[in-house]
């Protein structure tokens, strides 16, 4: 008996649930899952940026600052409305460039949260602005509102009046956190779970930065009772503290110009003003 023609059926090749036969179907293309590259999940609605990306998952951040750990698989994502492969960068991809001046990864594209009820409290200006230069990327993206304290002497009284609770915590950032100082003693006087005091041991937010990288080989030292930011000037011959202050930041372009004491406290608040309730 003659074989039967060989004749394709149903089951002879992988079914094309979208219409197009075998022959024609093309597998999407294959991108590289760069930080702050938008993407949405196919078959959801889960849209984010992504954060990080190994052989394995991709870790994309949702539009309420939420982390969602997707796997990689052929064809499971849509990037500006086509369909992907997501797969992990080439080290060249992650160049120092696509991180935030606080080490993070940068999010460009990312929209600011909504502001968080919790809050981050600075003694002063400078102490505001150095924070903004260095995580100010970070708290736009986590929604944290940085306000000023004006000193630490009516501490005890803002706190009362902020009426701290679960996700509405507060974090204060101090100078000079060091035993036996005044600030010390008001941050041991603060005992509540939704409020976390912490600082840097330095007499002014100016030391906080590097001599380095302001061109000092040192900060000078400052006999106690005299006003510190005056005598800094006068030692280094500075006849403009506002001027000199301005330098001092411009100065400032990462979390590494920092004291790692400040880097650490500052941190630590985000991280505890964000956590979730």
């Amino acid at each position: 008996m003659a074989e039967t023609p060989y004749r394709k059926g149903i089951l002879s090749e992988p079914l094309d649930l979208d219409g197009d036969t075998p022959r024609s179907r093309q597998k999407p293309p294959v991108i590289a899952a760069t930080p702050g590259l938008e993407v949405e999940v196919r078959g959801t609605h889960l849209w984010g940026v992504v954060v990080e990306c190994d052989s394995s998952f991709v870790t994309l951040r949702d539009r309420q600052g939420r982390d969602h750990k997707i796997r990689l698989r052929d064809g499971a994502f849509d990037v500006k409305g086509r369909q992907v492969t997501l797969a992990r960068p080439k080290a060249s991809s992650t160049a120092a460039a696509t991180r935030t001046a606080s080490g993070s990864v940068a999010m460009p594209s990312a929209p600011a949260r909504m502001a968080r009820a919790s809050r981050l409290l600075v003694e002063g200006v400078h102490d505001a602005e150095l924070v903004e230069k260095v995580w100010g990327d970070d708290l736009r993206v986590e929604g944290v509102v940085v306000e000023l304290l004006d000193g630490a002497d009516n501490l005890h009284e803002i706190v009362r009046s902020f009426g701290p609770r679960s996700g509405r915590r507060l974090g204060v950032l101090l100078d000079h956190l060091v035993d036996d100082s005044k600030e010390s003693r008001i941050a041991a006087g603060i005992d509540h779970p939704d409020v976390l005091v912490t600082g840097h041991p330095y007499v002014d937010i100016w030391a906080a930065v590097k001599p380095s990288v302001v061109g000092i080989s040192a900060w000078p030292g400052i006999p106690k009772g005299q006003p510190w930011k005056e005598g800094i000037c006068a030692a280094l011959g500075v006849d403009d503290p506002r001027l000199f202050w301005k330098k001092i930041l411009n100065s400032v372009s990462s979390y590494s110009d920092l004291q790692p004491p400040l880097v650490g406290a500052v941190e630590q608040l985000i991280d505890f003003v964000t956590e979730p309730s």
